[in-house]
């Protein structure tokens, strides 16, 4: 008896996914004009997101990293949205703080609480998201801009890229996430050593070690991560995002495990830097 062909997921299930055959007919369900440092465009199924602050190398300040907490959210209740790209304008992805953001944060406890809380919320939200997203790492990323990055699922980077995690250079404990994705990544040794020196990764180096998927030449990475949004948009959706879901589940793990002490650690810091500050000069 002859085998017979395999048949493809849109055959196997018809009508049994949530976002299946069809999907690509499905409008945009959320709303995103609140965002203001953030451009969004959906098309074919696929949710580009763009940083876009170029003018101030993309670097995070207040309304941006409420956005960055909050647009995961309506990423993840997209029906219309079947895989994410994360890029930014520019020539850098993202330039780390802003150097308004880190005063105020220096001078009012409470607003550093707020945004310590924020950024709980910001690695939450992007884990929640059941699609899978794909960065396109234009230019430097540092500090949560390589956060951001490294907790995308598949990570193409332009070979004119670099990314650190430079907490350490402003005297702040890495907290906002980088403890727990550095070590997953590349090893413990590995980890310890860009967390505890702030030193830069090139983009070359991070493809070897690990730490990312592809390098590229600069003018392709939008090219290519938009390949593999559209092969993964097109694909048996619940099998992708099931998938996704399980390997999750071991950041979770180390989310629940240290995250909590990462954030008040960098907390504690980042107050104390401003203590030290208005200290008079003996």
């Amino acid at each position: 008896m002859s085998e017979q062909p395999v048949q493809n997921w849109r055959q196997l299930t018809p009508g049994a996914w949530v976002l299946g055959a069809q999907a690509s007919q499905i409008a945009p369900t959320v709303d995103y004009r609140r965002y203001q440092s953030i451009k969004v465009e959906t098309r074919e199924g696929i949710a580009i997101l763009t940083i876009n602050r170029p003018e101030k190398m993309n670097a995070v300040d207040a309304q941006l990293h409420s956005e960055l907490a909050r647009i995961w959210q309506d990423i993840a209740q997209d029906q219309g949205v079947r895989a994410v790209v994360l890029t930014a304008a520019g020539r850098v992805f993202c330039g780390g703080p802003a150097p308004e953001l880190f005063q105020q944060m220096r001078s009012d406890r409470s607003f550093v609480r707020a945004i310590m809380e924020e950024a709980r919320q910001l690695i939450r939200n992007m884990l929640e998201v059941r699609q899978p997203i794909i960065a396109a790492v234009n230019g430097d990323a540092l500090s949560l801009g390589a956060t951001l990055v490294l907790f995308c699922d598949i990570i193409i980077a332009a070979d004119t890229a670099r990314l650190a995690d430079t907490h350490v250079r402003y005297g702040v404990v890495a907290g906002d996430g980088g403890a727990i994705i550095w070590p997953l990544l590349v090893g413990i040794a590995r980890a310890k050593e860009f967390l505890l020196t702030g030193d830069f990764v090139s983009a070359g180096e991070a493809e070897r070690i690990g730490l990312i998927n592809h390098v590229v030449p600069a003018d392709q990475v939008m090219t290519r991560a938009l390949e593999i949004a559209r092969r993964l948009a097109s694909g048996p959706p619940q099998a992708i995002q099931g998938t996704k879901l399980s390997l999750n589940k071991v950041l979770w793990e180390r989310v629940n495990l240290i995250f909590d002490t990462c954030l008040a650690l960098e907390e504690q810091t980042i107050y104390s830097l401003g203590q030290q500050a208005t200290q008079p000069l003996s």
